[in-house]
């Protein structure tokens, strides 16, 4: 199997280093200065269980001749678009396009873009951060990446799911197929917006807010928002995943920020509209009031002025 990798950081760069290593056919796509360090360093995981690297086989924009089997599409939204016409030339009419963005809005472009049937829905578990010197930190050995068909039976496996899931899960990947992969993207966008609504707004870790005065509070009732449109969407969160989210954001002395909080305290660009503008836009249509999501909404949207001057 072919298997293109459009970016190389935390997320994508990690599954497609693991999938490298077990001696699968990978490339990766990347800008050109991303391409002149992995050329030079390699790519490598560090930190926990040790330290490894890959050399990658690399492409830059402009290079793509041929389509691939699978393309594992790992951006940030505010590069969605061009990515999308960087990739194309790499989509073929047998080519299976697995996003690894959060939110829901990506799948209307890719489809625009490609047609709903090359673009299955995606959902990526792993805890990865890129360090100073390009390489893949790796914080804990979770490594999941959840796919499957727009629209197909609940509990079908259509056979290239099948097939890429054999090769994700030789690499070591847990790879499930959930019965419904946009429900399950919507599970994730609920989490990923209350853990960054709760950390952004009070500019501080999990655990950091739960330990002031007050802050208990705030990870349920921001779930509570954030479930209620899922809910109203067609999408309840099951009470398990409610449990978990929580245990995530209502944990005393925890560490944990998302990658969103990385960006903001460092002062660089959000993912704002795609996670936050995109989910208070589908409340106000569905008649579901978020106060809170819709003051971290604000908060991030001066940061992102302040930051873009746009």
């Amino acid at each position: 199997m072919k298997i293109l990798v459009v970016g190389a950081g935390a997320t994508g760069g990690y599954f497609g280093a693991l999938l490298a290593r077990a001696g699968e056919d990978v490339t990766f796509l990347v800008r050109p200065a991303r391409a002149a360090a992995l050329r030079e360093r390699g790519l490598r995981v560090v930190g926990r269980d040790g330290e490894w690297t890959v050399e990658p086989r690399l492409v830059t924009a402009g290079e793509l001749r041929e389509p691939y089997d699978l393309v594992l599409l790992s951006v940030k939204s505010t590069g969605l678009g061009r990515a999308v016409e960087d990739v194309a030339p790499a989509v073929g009419p047998d080519t299976a396009v697995v996003p690894l963005l959060n939110g829901l809005a990506h799948i209307d472009v890719l489809n625009a873009r490609f047609g709903a049937r090359a673009v299955l829905g995606g959902v990526a578990k792993v805890v990865t951060t890129l360090d100073d010197a390009g390489d893949i930190r790796r914080l804990a050995p979770l490594a999941h990446l959840a796919f499957g068909e727009q629209d197909v039976p609940a509990g079908a496996v259509s056979a290239r799911v099948q097939r890429i899931r054999e090769v994700l899960e030789g690499a070591g990947i847990d790879a499930p197929v959930p019965s419904d992969v946009l429900t399950a993207m919507w599970h994730k966008w609920v989490f990923i917006t209350t853990f960054g609504a709760v950390t952004s707004l009070m500019r501080g870790t999990v655990g950091e807010v739960y330990d002031a005065e007050g802050g208990p509070a705030l990870g349920p009732a921001v779930l509570a928002e954030a479930a209620a449109v899922a809910a109203a969407a067609g999408h309840p969160v099951p009470e398990e995943e409610r449990a978990a989210t929580l245990a995530v954001v209502s944990a005393p002395g925890s560490p944990m920020v998302p990658s969103l909080y990385r960006d903001l305290v460092a002062g660089r660009p959000t993912e704002v509209e795609h996670l936050f503008g995109d989910l208070t836009a589908r409340a106000r249509a569905l008649g579901v009031a978020t106060p809170l999501l819709d003051l971290a909404t604000l908060h991030l949207r001066v940061h992102q002025r302040r930051t873009t001057g746009a």
